[in-house]
């Protein structure tokens, strides 16, 4: 890019079946510097074609949705255009539809009652390739993809931080992700190296993506 020429916008698909909620959804990101609404979509049918058509680089999509939901939606988005990033905004947050989202390849997802100010950082951070969740999604989704696998006894917590810690995120970020103190943090890996059996923080990362649970985050 050459010396004073501009960033290209993020280019957004909004897809949600509330007319109402996808205008204040609309109002937000068009007011957030760098980012571009380039089409809407009400149902799960008109995001597909609309994404094909305008090749967004993030879809943010709601999950329940008339004649298709969000979930099928994504999957067909994702195996027409693995490069789209699906941010998922719902206000569900049970562990078996969030399983399924990421399943369908979803990079993210957050709930409806966060602050307007996370989802323009989630859009920002899905196009980085980044995968925003919100943290009750979080505690939803680990707990999910421990269950059947060796977890070492470990907490909800203590899963968040070690997913964290697996995706390089230094305790100073971890801290303010999670809303905790770095003290608390660096507590809770102290306990979780005792018991997954490891010294240091590329072992426990190690561990962590052998278990699943590297990419949660």
């Amino acid at each position: 890019m050459k010396v004073g020429e501009r960033e290209p916008s993020i280019r957004v698909l909004l897809a949600e079946d509330h007319a109402l909620v996808r205008a204040g959804i609309r109002q937000l990101l068009s007011t957030a510097v760098g980012i571009e609404v380039v089409g809407e979509a009400s149902n799960g049918f008109e995001a597909i074609a609309a994404a094909a058509t305008l090749h967004p680089d993030v879809v943010v999509m709601d999950l329940s949705m008339p004649q298709l939901d969000g979930i099928a939606a994504t999957r067909q988005i994702m195996a027409a255009n693995p490069e789209t990033r699906v941010l998922v905004l719902t206000s569900f947050s049970d562990k078996e539809r969030i399983v399924d989202v990421f399943d369908a390849g979803a990079i993210g997802y957050l709930l409806k009652d966060a602050d307007p100010e996370d989802l323009t950082k989630a859009v920002r951070a899905a196009f980085r390739g980044e995968m925003p969740l919100d943290p009750r999604a979080a505690r939803s989704l680990l707990g999910a993809r421990a269950r059947g696998r060796s977890t070492a006894n470990l907490t909800d917590r203590e899963l968040e931080v070690l997913a964290l810690v697996a995706n390089g995120l230094p305790n100073k970020i971890i801290a303010r992700r999670l809303e905790i103190s770095e003290k608390t943090v660096k507590a809770h890996l102290t306990k979780v190296f005792q018991r997954i059996g490891v010294t240091d923080r590329t072992q426990a990362a190690l561990w962590a993506n052998q278990h699943g649970l590297g990419s949660a985050l």
